[in-house]
């Protein structure tokens, strides 16, 4: 078959990929260059990058309109394929393929409708996730299901992690959709359940308050890793969290550090209450106690915990808080 493929970022690169070995890819849509770096040079997306080695001409407008439909119908493709475009297809777009169009979303359908299900799967601690493809419709993530395939969650996933695994079983399910369709032999149907919806990440998303559980700044760290990545704030200084071990069920058995304690003695949530040599660097939660494995001061390189514990004076009895918390020099 003849294939636009709608896409930008790593993530549909395996299936851009292997879409281009199996069919005919007569071009790539995705988005303008970025202005990236301090000098702001143009950067082009992962998608127009790989398109470009395969030879394959690249589309990237600001819109959809006029002189976008024209450059996409001169294409002559029968099927668009989308894979983390982030844009919604409008009907005049979508009529300019004859077979319609696919997207591949990374997660299972109705669940997780929109542009970050898989930091939201992750966030949600989700006993599974996946990838579904479906037929492109006019409402966001509402099409038919043509493919689906379940990846069960360990609880350690990050979203980088979950992303490159996604990446390969969505190329692996968009191939087998494909073939099918090229056969005359696809099935569709309906999505079943509850719809769920997940929003875009802002960069503030990754501050970390430490009255929430240990499982829930745990998951928030992973689901959030690359980005926007989980951070606190230490002596006034962004600490970027980029690695954690939850321990829900326990309580620290050492004496509580100098500055620690709350009322009644017991440690205050984002107390550091010391450094346990195996698990991490110990920090007390709304419920149960986080091991940060590795972390970043502003303006240093990131270190394993023992590392950085070693390049910290005082850290026992330090508190991990927000910003307007340390301006204010106490929790309210």
């Amino acid at each position: 078959m003849r294939i636009l493929f709608a896409g930008s970022p790593e993530i549909a690169l395996p299936a851009l990929r292997r879409a281009a070995e199996e069919h005919e890819l007569v071009g790539v849509l995705t988005h303008p260059d970025a202005q990236k770096g301090r000098g702001l040079s143009a950067a082009r997306t992962p998608v127009a990058q790989a398109a470009e080695a395969l030879g394959v001409p690249v589309l990237s407008p600001e819109r959809l309109g006029p002189e976008a439909r024209e450059a996409a119908a001169a294409l002559g493709a029968e099927l668009l394929v989308s894979f983390a475009y982030g844009r919604i297809f409008g009907p005049k777009f979508l009529a300019l393929f004859p077979r319609g169009g696919l997207n591949v979303h990374p997660s299972l359908l109705p669940r997780w409708r929109g542009c970050a299900p898989i930091p939201a799967a992750i966030l949600h601690r989700d006993a599974e996730t996946g990838v579904a493809v479906q037929r492109l419709a006019l409402a966001m993530d509402e099409g038919e299901l043509l493919g689906v395939e379940r990846i069960p969650l360990s609880g350690r996933e990050t979203t980088e992690s979950l992303s490159a695994l996604a990446a390969e079983v969505g190329a692996g399910l968009l191939s087998r959709v494909l073939r099918e369709m090229a056969e005359g032999r696809e099935e569709a149907r309906p999505q079943e359940g509850e719809a769920s919806y997940c929003s875009m990440l802002r960069k503030e998303d990754g501050l970390l308050d430490f009255r929430a559980p240990a499982l829930d700044l745990d998951a928030k760290a992973r689901a959030f890793h690359p980005w926007p990545g989980a951070y606190a704030y230490l002596r006034g200084q962004r600490l970027a969290v980029l690695e954690t071990e939850p321990y829900p069920g326990e309580s620290w058995s050492g004496p509580v550090p100098a500055g620690a304690a709350g009322p009644g003695g017991a440690p205050r949530p984002g107390a550091i209450l010391g450094l346990d040599k195996t698990r991490g660097i110990m920090v007390q939660t709304g419920e149960g106690l986080l091991a940060l494995r590795r972390l970043q001061l502003q303006h240093k390189k990131a270190l394993p915990f023992r590392e950085f514990a070693n390049g910290i004076r005082d850290l026992a009895g330090a508190e991990l808080g927000t910003k307007a918390e340390e301006e204010a020099g106490s929790r309210p």
